[in-house]
């Protein structure tokens, strides 16, 4: 199983009705892209200081499920149109999880 993982810090000017439709255009992905075994996200919790603002997790059977996400045009608007030019910095990981 593939794990990916997508934090981000929001620019200053990011209000809080633009991550509730971020937050809204994320969770429709699982429903038009099958190889999502699991999806969970999400805005920090604020309990440490600097920590980023907005976590993704997404789960997949396998590489090429990642891929198929990543590469996906629902995804990528999704990237287009709330997150590439609404962050100041943002962290990817995807490891392998072992059953």
């Amino acid at each position: 199983m593939i794990r990916h993982i997508a934090l981000f810090k929001w620019n200053d000017d990011v209000t809080p009705a633009h991550v509730a439709a971020t937050a809204t255009a994320l969770s429709g992905l699982p429903e038009v892209i099958d190889a999502i075994v699991d999806y969970r996200h999400g805005a920090d919790t604020g309990i440490n200081q600097g920590n980023f603002d907005y976590a993704v997790t997404a789960d997949f059977a396998d590489e090429a499920g990642y891929l198929a996400y990543r590469d996906h045009p629902a995804h990528q608007a999704v990237i287009s149109g709330f997150i590439k030019d609404h962050v100041a910095q943002r962290a990817a990981v995807q490891l392998r999880l072992e059953a």
